[in-house]
């Protein structure tokens, strides 16, 4: 929990996705592949896995290698990851603003990602993103235990399996257009909001917390 946290919080826990939602990860993860498929001789196509982030690793694996060389691909590349991945990522335009927003609300800011936990925490610290909590490795209906464990009424996200994460929490589904999926996707997996980015949370949480 972040030192700031109160134990007892007065406003709302809002969950968020990392990759493309928190952070604009895309330069270290495709540096990141570039070097696993130079180390093993993989042919991918980083820039293509970069047009379409989400998803957990092994399945986006599972394009480029035989099932059975998965397992141990994903720990090469979950190993190589702090290396090239976390001095390239940004963050996306108003984190910090909506975080902020969040505490000043009373509430808990949690990350909610598919992406190994210990590497996620390692793009927050680099960033100085001061979530609450951070819990990894899950996907779509997956991440909606977590939020439904964590008591998220909100979860916020890019892809359509935030949207479905978001409904097996029974979760308000907020959807940010920062990533692969438009407007239009969002709403068709049943979206509740759909936002540019992230610098139009804090307007968006005011009237939330206030309705």
């Amino acid at each position: 929990m972040a030192p700031h946290a109160d134990p007892t919080p007065t406003g709302p826990t809002i969950g968020f996705d990392l990759d493309m939602t928190l952070i604009d990860s895309r330069p270290g993860i495709r540096a990141t592949w570039v070097a696993l498929s130079e180390e093993t001789g993989m042919r991918i196509d980083a820039d293509l896995i970069v047009s379409r982030l989400g998803p957990p690793l092994t399945d986006e694996l599972a394009h480029w290698c035989p099932q059975e060389q998965i397992p141990a691909m994903a720990d090469r590349y979950r190993e190589m990851y702090p290396t090239y991945a976390i001095e390239p990522t940004l963050p996306m335009a108003g984190v910090r603003e909506t975080i902020a927003a969040v505490h000043a609300a009373g509430g808990r800011a949690i990350v909610v990602t598919a992406k190994f936990e210990p590497n996620a925490k390692l793009h927050l610290a680099h960033l100085g993103i001061d979530a609450d909590a951070v819990i990894g490795d899950l996907w779509a209906e997956g991440k909606g235990h977590a939020l439904r464990e964590h008591g998220a009424s909100v979860y916020v996200g890019d892809h359509v399996g935030d949207v479905r994460g978001a409904r097996t929490a029974n979760a308000l589904s907020v959807g940010v257009t920062t990533g692969p999926c438009d407007a239009a996707e969002l709403r068709e997996a049943g979206a509740d909001v759909v936002l540019k980015d992230l610098t139009e949370f804090p307007a968006w949480l005011e009237g939330y917390t206030k309705g």
